[in-house]
C-alpha cells in the first residue's frame, strides 16, 4: 500500500510515514516546511509545497497513481497562536484544507484519515469524553477541526470520498528509534516547557490552578506519539471496514494525567527535580478531558501501549539528540 501524507515531515505525520515504513506501507509526504523539518523526510518520497496548490497535487498523484489513502495531518496546532491569529488558522487548516480535499477528489483519491483534534468536545462532569460527546471547541484552533470535520462530512455525503477523523489530545515522545521527535528547540506545551525549565534551571510554571480537577491544575490525556502512530497505521489497514461503522474514534490512553502529576512523574525520570511554581492560564486554556478508548479498541484492535513516564523518557532521549539530527 502507498500513502501520501500532507504535513509528513512534522512531529506527528513524520512518527506516521516511519510508522507506516515499519508495518510495509509506503509514505509519500507533502509538506510546506512551515513547521516540518527537511530531515524528516529523508529517504522517503517527498514534495515541498502547499497542500493547496492544485498543480503539485496533481503531479503526486500522476507520479504515483497507486496512492490508496491520505493522511491528513497538515496543520497549525498552537492554541494561544490561533487565538492571536485566528485568520491564519482558519486560512492554513480550513481554507486550504478545502482546497486540499478538491484536489484529492479530482485525482480519484477516495479515502482520507484527518488527523484531528479531541480539543473539540465539551467534557462530562468527569472530564472524559467519547464520541458521543457534545462538541464546544474553545479556541480558535479547536474550531478549525470541528469545522474541518463538518466540511468533510459534508462532501462525503455528496462526493465519492469516505474521511475517518480520528481524534487524539495531547502527543508525547518521539519515535523510539529515535527517527524524529518534536521539531522545535523549545515547545510551548506542558512537557516542552518542564525540559526547558530542567535545562535552564528555572521554575516550571503550572498554567492554571483553579480547575475542578483533583488537584486543581489541567487535566490533560498525554499520549505516545508512536502509540498514535501505531493508531494511524491499523485505521489505513482496517479503513473499508471501520469507516461502514463510524467515522470518529478517540485516541487516547483512557486515563487522564494532571499537569502537576506531569510534572511530578518528570521528576521521578530526571537526576534533579524541577521545581514547580504555579500562575494563571495562557488565553485558550481549558481545564482539559481525557478520551475513553472503546470504540478504537474494537474497530481498530488498538490500545496505548505506552505510559506517560515512558513518554517523558523518549521526550528527554530526543531533546538530548535533536541537534545532531536537525541542521
Amino acid at each position: 500500500m502507498k500513502v501520501l501524507i500532507s504535513g509528513g515531515a512534522g512531529y506527528i505525520g513524520s512518527t506516521v510515514a516511519s510508522a507506516c515504513l515499519d508495518a510495509g506501507i509506503t509514505p509519500v509526504v507533502l509538506d510546506s516546511l512551515v513547521t516540518g523539518r527537511r530531515e524528516f523526510a529523508e529517504g522517503r518520497a517527498f514534495y515541498e509545497g502547499d497542500i493547496a496548490d492544485g498543480a503539485l497535487v496533481d503531479r503526486i498523484f500522476a507520479e504515483h497513481p497507486d496512492v490508496a489513502a491520505v493522511v491528513h495531518c497538515a496543520a497549525l496546532i498552537v492554541v494561544p497562536d490561533s487565538v492571536a491569529d485566528p485568520v491564519g488558522y482558519y486560512r492554513a487548516n480550513v481554507a486550504k484544507s478545502l482546497d486540499f480535499i478538491g484536489h484529492l477528489l479530482r485525482n480519484g483519491c477516495g479515502r482520507m484519515i484527518f488527523s484531528s483534534s479531541a480539543s473539540i468536545y465539551r467534557a462530562g462532569a468527569d472530564f472524559t469524553v467519547d464520541e458521543d460527546s457534545p462538541l464546544d471547541p474553545q479556541s480558535p484552533y479547536a474550531r478549525t477541526k470541528a469545522h474541518c470535520e463538518g466540511m468533510f462530512a459534508d462532501i462525503a455525503a455528496t462526493r465519492p470520498v469516505e474521511v475517518l477523523s480520528l481524534r487524539y489530545f495531547n502527543p508525547i515522545g518521539a519515535d523510539p528509534a529515535m527517527r524524529t521527535g518534536l521539531q522545535l528547540r523549545r515547545p510551548s506545551h506542558a512537557l516542552g516547557k518542564l525540559i526547558e525549565a530542567y535545562d535552564e534551571g528555572t521554575p516550571f510554571q503550572i498554567t492554571g490552578t483553579d480547575y475542578p480537577t483533583r488537584d486543581g491544575s489541567g487535566i490533560r490525556d498525554y499520549i505516545h506519539v508512536w502509540d498514535l502512530a501505531a493508531a494511524h497505521v491499523a485505521a489505513l489497514e482496517r479503513f473499508d471496514e471501520v469507516v461502514g461503522e463510524a467515522t470518529v474514534i478517540n485516541l487516547g490512553t483512557g486515563r487522564g494525567t494532571t499537569v502537576r502529576e506531569l510534572a511530578d512523574a518528570f521528576n521521578t525520570v530526571v537526576d534533579r527535580p524541577v521545581e514547580v511554581v504555579e500562575t494563571g492560564p495562557r488565553p485558550g486554556d481549558v481545564a482539559g478531558a481525557f478520551t475513553t478508548t472503546g470504540r478504537a479498541e474494537r474497530l481498530l484492535g488498538w490500545k496505548a501501549a505506552y505510559s506517560v513516564t515512558e513518554g517523558i523518557r523518549h521526550s528527554l532521549e530526543w531533546a538530548a539528540v535533536r541537534d545532531t539530527r536537525l541542521g
